[in-house]
């Protein structure tokens, strides 16, 4: 079943598990390491006198935000970056969904400023009651947990929320500043980095209305040279036009910014709403049935939802299917109630409509089979929604899930019974789905039992829980102290763990009757449930994937291209077939106060160093191996999926020049290898700066 995908037009999605091309490579000796010792004796501990009331910090107005930015954005690389035009963008769109804006203008210019103009009610700039002194306009923008969404009273539902958003944007702003239009009068005041350089200042009269927020991001949180990517903001609000079909969002961006295709100017204004999204998404895609769509407002209270779906026999593109959801015209990338309830009427409609034609095999239908080669957008506007994160990445209200069920399924009853033909066409295509799943299914579990009843597992074996090989894993790794950790990280429903004593036996080099003696090769063999060489069948692995886990030092590196060597001599097929991978686990831990990073090598950490961590003290630990790191370290580093990154062992097209490769690094020719160091040393004494 497809996962949630983020935003379609939205902010990016989050980095998947990234396929890198490994190849076996000869492991350079280890580096000599200076033992330090120290000049005098220990400094012994501080006293209590040490730690008093003086010692504890009161951070006042924005300073929580520029002090811990991941807390409030999700961090501060690229998508955090653009978090901040979302969090604007939200605020606008609210005035818009509320009926009381009807366009929104977005500007990018040549010196990085970005600019978001509404033309609503303008945010108020009376004295706030309970801050004297300050104008309600300066509370929204320097005060956090402040704004007109909190009681509802002023918009009946809302993505945004003014003084959690728009004062975190400020306190992350190099420079910002506010127009207001409002009750006759044009209205200004200006901050930087959170502070107010001046009260708000009443320009002169003005018959327009509504709320100009330009601001530039601060280089100390993001970065110098940290910028905004026209096409990204263009995705954006292109996003935003598609959600809400009674606004007009106006687009321009200065030309020196451009370096792509982004238009200078657009005009994005879409009255057909997710259905045409939904068009532009799956372009020329042959489908099933066409585009069941609908938009529905619940009568006498706050909430509607809006849908577009369709089915492919194909796919689309690169995914078998798809689920994009908005939430009060926020993406939630992570899915969520709104979907579980979309998932849930579809389900349900299908099933029913099974019923009325008398179809018994409707009975078998799963969400995962409806959705399978599904293209969706689902959309709904709610009364105080609940995210999980300041970044609303996932909805968790109940009240969506009824939403979506109580106002999507009369629509679908419909649209099932008044086009009996289309209708039968896709119960028939889901029903075709469901079927497939439960003969892979039924397969998997026959080859799993069968392999399971004729082997002798290893005794070291921590073998998962699951029956079938869809979705497990098998962890290779290295050493008993590493396996251990590995155990207590590792999901026990799909993840099976298998330590091995130091370095395997180089089959390049040895003989046969030796890789048939070999106790460690062989039970790597028996786990798998296959039989290495001629008589190799890639259906009788008992995981789908294969993950070599070393630790992240140069004996690390020496046992992981022995262990390629052995698959690419014994079961090439795993590797042709895309089911070895390599775990990349972190060398350090660079940590600044709460600030914690890993870095994969030398290059990631002095990366992390010039970038997260410029002009920080910090204290940098280097894992002696996978055995040293908490299993709490190891699960959130190496071995969750939804962390996590692998690099997938690939063959090039030219396999031959793969197999020279192998012979010369790991082959039984000792000169060949002489000739491979002559050639590349030059590479290996710049590493080490000779």
């Amino acid at each position: 079943m497809p996962a949630s995908s983020p935003s379609l037009f939205d902010l990016d999605p989050p980095e998947p598990e990234k396929p890198v091309k490994a190849e076996p490579t000869a492991a350079p000796a280890a580096r000599p390491q200076a033992l330090a010792t120290p000049a005098t004796a220990p400094t012994p501990p501080a006293s209590t006198s040490d730690y008093s009331a003086s010692s504890i910090e009161v951070l006042e107005g924005l300073e929580p935000v520029r002090k811990r930015p991941g807390m409030y954005i999700g961090g501060t690389d690229e998508r955090a970056l653009h978090h901040l035009f979302a969090e604007v963008l939200d605020n606008a769109m609210d005035e818009a969904v509320a009926r009381h804006a009807k366009r929104i203008e977005v500007e990018l210019d040549a010196e990085g400023f970005l600019s978001v103009r509404d033309d609503g009610r303008g945010i108020p700039v009376d004295p706030h009651p309970k801050h004297p002194g300050k104008s309600a306009l300066e509370v929204v923008m320097t005060v956090l947990h402040s704004g007109g969404k909190f009681s509802g009273k002023a918009y009946e539902t809302s993505g945004g929320l003014h003084g959690v958003g728009v004062s975190v944007v400020n306190a992350l702003s190099e420079r910002l500043d506010v127009t207001v239009w409002r009750d006759g009068h044009e209205w200004r005041q200006s901050f930087s980095r959170g502070h107010v350089l001046g009260p708000v200042e009443q320009v002169g009269p003005s018959r327009k209305r509504g709320t100009l927020i330009r601001f530039r991001p601060d280089e100390e949180i993001f970065g110098v040279g940290a910028a905004f990517k026209p096409a990204r903001l263009y995705r954006m609000a292109r996003s935003k036009a598609y959600l809400f079909r009674g606004v007009e969002i106006r687009w321009k961006c200065a030309a020196e910014r451009i370096t792509d295709h982004t238009p200078e100017e657009a005009v994005l204004h879409f009255p057909g709403g997710l259905a045409d999204a939904l068009i532009e998404r799956i372009g020329e895609i042959d489908t099933v049935t066409p585009t069941f769509a609908g938009r529905v407002e619940r009568q006498g209270e706050a909430g509607a939802v809006e849908w577009a779906v369709t089915w492919s026999p194909i796919g689309f593109g690169e995914a078998d299917g798809f689920v994009s959801s908005y939430c009060n015209t926020v993406s939630t990338p992570d899915g969520g109630t709104h979907e579980a309830g979309f998932r849930a009427v579809l389900v349900k409609g299908l099933k029913a409509y099974g019923e009325l034609i008398n179809d018994k095999r409707a009975a078998i239908i799963t969400a995962e089979d409806v959705i399978a080669n599904a293209g969706a957008l689902i959309s709904v506007f709610i009364r105080n929604p609940e995210f999980q994160g300041q970044t609303k990445d996932r909805l968790s209200s109940p009240e969506a899930t009824r939403l979506v069920e109580q106002l999507v399924r009369d629509p679908l009853d419909h649209w099932l019974t008044e086009s009996p033909k289309q209708a039968s066409t896709l119960l028939g295509f889901v029903i075709d789905r469901a079927e497939d799943r439960l003969k892979r299914r039924k397969d998997k579990e026959v080859q799993r039992a069968a392999a399971t009843r004729k082997l002798r597992l290893p005794g070291k074996l921590s073998d998962c829980t699951r029956q079938a090989a869809e979705g497990t894993e098998l962890f290779i790794v290295e050493g008993d102290s590493a396996g251990g950790s590995a155990k207590q990280a590792r999901d026990r429903n799909t993840q099976a763990i298998l330590p091995l004593r130091g370095k395997i036996l180089n089959v390049a080099s040895a003989t046969a009757d030796k890789l048939r003696a070999n106790i460690e090769l062989s039970d790597l063999a028996l786990a798998l449930g296959v039989q290495p060489g001629a008589r190799f069948n890639i259906d009788d692995l008992r995981y789908e994937r294969i993950v070599i886990m070393t630790d992240a030092d140069v004996d690390g590196a020496h046992i992981a291209a022995l262990l390629i060597t052995f698959f690419w001599r014994t079961m090439p097929e795993t590797i042709r077939q895309g089911r070895l991978f390599m775990a990349l686990p972190p060398l350090y831990r660079i940590q600044a106060g709460p600030l914690s990073e890993y870095a994969r090598d030398d290059a990631h950490r002095d990366e992390l160093m010039a970038t997260v961590f410029k002009g920080k003290k910090v204290e940098i630990g280097r894992f002696k191996g996978l055995g040293e790191m908490m299993a709490s370290q190891l699960k959130e580093t190496t071995m969750d999926p939804h962390k996590r990154t692998m690099a997938k062992v690939t063959v090039p097209d030219a396999e031959a020049e793969i197999e020279d490769l192998v012979e010369r690094l790991m082959g039984k020719r000792a000169e060949a290898r002489f000739q491979f160091i002559q050639e590349n040393a030059k590479f290996a004494a710049a590493d080490l700066d000779v």
